[in-house]
């Protein structure tokens, strides 16, 4: 395993890290808690979640993932560990997060690191991340921006702020921000640097070869300003997988949550997917190995993010460290992409 230089911090990230969200829904504790060890064991050191999972999000289940990796994380070397948590922002659906009222400001800033820090068992954050804008954008598949949602919303400066107090206090080390746009990360950086205020070190953003908008919407800004991309989703809702080459099968996430994934809204998804498959078995690997190893390649991706529910699937994505992949058969994923560009929600 290799790791990298997460922005401009002095924390060195595995390239592979764990993805958490399904911990206390689809697994249980002692699951969870198996695919902890095995990570560890194969030099991972990053582990993200957040204060809302497991996901898709209950009134009943927020919190119970950080409360499962706490269990873990008091009998491992914690400075060993880099544990990634995360704030939930406005959404009007999460009404029992801080009674429906959350905001990136003071008191609920402080409130939900108090409440990660207890959950997890541990004195500090290694990167507490703010899980989507304070203010409105287009997420998780939205349309376009639209002005007429605009809201009230707490000033970026007022947000690093509270950050600061943290910082200093020792609760959380550094800064990083997820499902953000292009103008948000100037925003975020900038003000930073006018105001003395603590910046950004990372983005969490979906990348994969069915979603390649980071390439040309945020590489630049993020290279210039030295956040590392923390790639999540990066076999695109399992499709990457080569399980959906012919139909979605039964209990797959696909399957669970079509609500959510709405494949159904996006017709060359399926087909972009079994042509990635075809093109991995061609050059005799599995298309797991395709899809992680290629987001491997990207200069702007600092780590990758895998989440799976068995543990089986956990050592077949670790093993993909091993694969790399020639120009040859990148310019095949190339071609494919040149005919189903970005077909992803």
């Amino acid at each position: 395993m290799k790791y990298n230089k997460l922005g401009d911090s002095d924390l060195l990230v595995s390239q592979l890290g764990l993805g958490t969200m399904t911990y206390g829904k689809q697994n249980t504790l002692e699951e969870a808690h198996q695919q902890l060890d095995y990570a560890v064991s194969q030099g991972v050191n990053f582990i993200d979640t957040s204060e809302t999972y497991p996901f898709p999000n209950t009134m009943e289940t927020p919190g119970i993932t950080e409360d499962y990796i706490g269990q873990w994380l008091i009998h491992q070397q914690r400075a060993q560990l880099i544990i990634a948590t995360k704030i939930a922002g406005v959404h009007p659906q999460l009404t029992w997060i801080r009674n429906g009222q959350n905001r990136i400001d003071h008191a609920n800033v402080t409130e939900a690191v108090e409440g990660s820090l207890k959950r997890l068992q541990t004195d500090y954050i290694d990167l507490y991340q703010i899980h989507w804008p304070d203010r409105y954008v287009p997420l998780f598949g939205e349309p376009d921006y639209d002005p007429q949602r605009e809201r009230d919303t707490v000033p970026i400066a007022e947000q690093l702020e509270v950050f600061a107090r943290l910082i200093q206090a020792g609760k959380i080390r550094y800064l990083g921000i997820s499902n953000e746009t292009p103008w948000g990360v100037c925003e975020f950086c900038h003000i930073a640097q006018q105001l003395n205020l603590p910046k950004i070190v990372s983005i969490q953003h979906g990348f994969s070869l069915i979603n390649r908008k980071f390439h040309t919407t945020l590489a630049e800004m993020c290279r210039f300003n030295h956040v590392g991309l923390l790639a999540y989703n990066p076999l695109g809702f399992g499709i990457l997988t080569g399980k959906y080459v012919s139909e979605i099968p039964k209990n797959s996430r696909l399957d669970l949550f079509k609500g959510i994934y709405c494949p159904d809204d996006y017709p060359n998804l399926l087909e972009a997917g079994r042509s990635y498959a075809n093109l991995a078995h061609n050059y005799g690997i599995k298309p797991v190995h395709l899809a992680l190893a290629y987001v491997r390649t990207r200069w702007f991706v600092t780590t990758t993010i895998i989440g799976t529910t068995k543990l089986e699937q956990l050592q077949e994505n670790l093993s993909s460290i091993d694969v790399e992949l020639d120009e040859a058969i990148l310019k095949e994923i190339d071609a494919i992409h040149r005919r189903y560009p970005n077909p992803t929600p």
